[in-house]
């Protein structure tokens, strides 16, 4: 009985109304985006932007070259924390030798906690200025499940939106179907005609 009263709205019956219909299959089609579409969707652009995110890490080694360097300048005995936990990275001279042009010096920047002595890598781009390193293996993907989580939210968040407006408009229908109704039965129910005066029991002689 109970599985009965439940679906009433796709069975054929005189308490069903064109808004009861809307809503079901809306309801219907909400469950199947929330499950099954967002995360699907988030799959899917997560996975292309693995795809890129290894495209301009390649692109960015390809254009890049590393050398190993010892830091020779003064470094900072503490640093202050930012958020996260993590701390600065600062610049600091550094020094290294090509097997060609030999030594050169120059700052680049290097993680918090690096003294002085210590070897670090150092990357250039074509024109031989510092810049950061490309990315690696696990900056790849959590930029990877970033994009997907984000995706997924904002597809569930548009689903939950645009339900929420459906059934909005499908209630204001609902009660503008129960108020035309109740305009044609309610004279059935009093025994009075819609507009006109009460009509009682007549007396026959």
């Amino acid at each position: 009985m109970r599985t009965r009263v439940r679906g009433w709205r796709w069975r054929r019956n005189t308490l069903r109304r064109r808004s009861d219909v809307v809503e079901a299959w809306t309801a219907l089609l909400v469950t199947v985006l929330l499950f099954v579409g967002a995360p699907l969707a988030g799959l899917l652009v997560g996975w292309w932007a693995h795809d890129e995110a290894r495209s301009v890490a390649a692109a960015e080694r390809a254009e890049r070259h590393r050398v190993r360097a010892e830091v020779v300048g003064t470094t900072p005995d503490q640093l202050p924390s930012v958020q996260g936990g993590r701390e600065h990275s600062f610049r600091v001279d550094v020094r290294w030798t090509d097997p060609v042009t030999g030594p050169h010096t120059t700052r680049a920047r290097v993680p918090a906690g690096t003294r002085h002595g210590d070897t670090v890598d150092v990357w250039f781009d074509a024109q031989n200025r510092t810049v950061p390193a490309p990315p690696g293996p696990s900056q790849i993907w959590q930029h990877t499940v970033t994009v997907g989580i984000c995706v997924s939210g904002g597809t569930i968040a548009v689903v939950l939106l645009a339900n929420a407006v459906v059934q909005r408009v499908a209630l204001g229908r609902r009660l503008t179907e129960w108020d035309t109704e109740w305009v044609r039965t309610e004279p059935l129910w009093t025994r009075r005609q819609a507009g006109g005066p009460d009509s009682g029991p007549t007396d026959t002689v």
